[in-house]
């Protein structure tokens, strides 16, 4: 027998039992109270099983001629792995790159107009609302209905986007300013205006009814009227047909409504122009009464469409209220001509 085969198949049998966990390895230096509980029966039981094993393997090798013809099996990485293959599921694969991360879905302009008057009309209509944030409030709005009036192919997009309760109001608010834009044509040059802060709207709301309590005229169109004319007041100068004043009255004109008042005065213009259309057939016949005031059927149409937003909420002035001068496609602002003018935002 070959006692270098019987060397080599005794280390086997013991690299084979390591790995199996039959035997303990213990590291010298890390000794613990563990081996003093071990027992001698399992040590004995271990040396037994280790003879038996390695019996069985030197009579296979000293098998046939008395030569050894069987090398002892080795115990390789490959047999480990597939031992381990069996009863250990594979680690599902990890992707070496991260997935691209979805970032927010783009949007469009009109995605981006009807968020904005969502948001402005609910605020204006809603009592809860601040005094200090209507200004914001109604500055996005009148921003908004600009872009709609430029760019008109936007408008079924961002209706179809609208809660169905804002849908007229938009409609309308956009017929109003699409109407005062054909009627106004290209801005030439600036004119000399001044910009003012206008009256408190409270004071101005009294004003329109105080009219209405005195002629009958719906205090709605008088303060569309105002709206259109000079931005409820903001506007001090003359216009190019040479009409004065919050209300733009020809001086002749005047002359004949004004009952001596003055021209200049809030107040005043606000009661003449009530005399104006109820002369004309207000309250009864509006049409034809705007037209009186002003001989265009858009002008018609503009301010009708206003006073219907009034007339349907009352709180849509508090939104009009704050809109801006712009000539044109320029903003002049409060305090111009000391202010220099800019071109609109958005």
């Amino acid at each position: 027998m070959d006692l270098q085969a019987f060397g080599r198949i005794a280390a086997g049998v013991k690299r084979t039992l390591m790995m199996a966990g039959m035997l303990e390895i213990v590291d010298p230096l890390r000794v613990d109270d563990r081996q003093d509980q071990t027992s001698h029966r399992d040590h004995r039981s271990i040396r037994r099983l280790v003879a038996l094993l390695t019996a069985g393997l030197l009579v296979a090798a000293c098998a046939g001629d008395g030569r050894s013809t069987v090398s002892p099996p080795p115990v390789t990485p490959a047999s480990t792995a597939t031992t381990m293959a069996r009863t250990v599921p594979p680690a599902p694969a990890v992707p070496t790159t991260a997935p691209p991360s979805s970032g927010p879905a783009p949007t469009t302009a009109a995605d981006r107009l009807a968020a904005q008057l969502t948001t402005a009309e609910s605020a204006i209509r809603d009592l809860a609302t601040s005094a200090e944030t209507l200004p914001a409030l109604g500055r996005a709005q009148q921003r908004a209905y600009r872009a709609l009036v430029r760019h008109p192919r936007l408008v079924p997009k961002v209706l179809a986007q609208l809660p169905p309760r804002l849908r007229r109001v938009v409609q309308a608010n956009v017929l109003a300013g699409r109407e005062l834009r054909k009627l106004n044509g290209p801005a030439r040059r600036l004119p000399r205006w001044r910009i003012v802060a206008p009256a408190p709207a409270g004071q101005l709301l009294a004003a329109y009814r105080a009219a209405q309590g005195k002629l009958a005229v719906p205090w709605e169109y008088l303060a569309a009227i105002h709206l259109v004319e000079t931005r409820a007041g903001r506007i001090r100068g003359t216009s190019s047909a040479g009409a004065q004043g919050p209300m733009q009255f020809l001086p002749s004109t005047w002359i004949r409504y004004g009952r001596g008042g003055d021209i200049q005065a809030t107040g005043d213009a606000i009661l003449a122009a009530a005399r104006l259309l109820r002369a004309n057939g207000a309250p009864a016949d509006m049409a034809a009464a705007l037209y009186a005031y002003n001989p265009s059927r858009r002008y018609v149409r503009a301010v009708s469409a206003y006073a219907s937003q009034l007339r349907a909420n009352q709180r849509a002035f508090l939104g009009y209220y704050h809109w801006q001068v712009f000539y044109g496609d320029t903003l002049l602002p409060e305090g111009y001509p000391a202010r220099p003018p800019t071109p609109a935002p958005g």
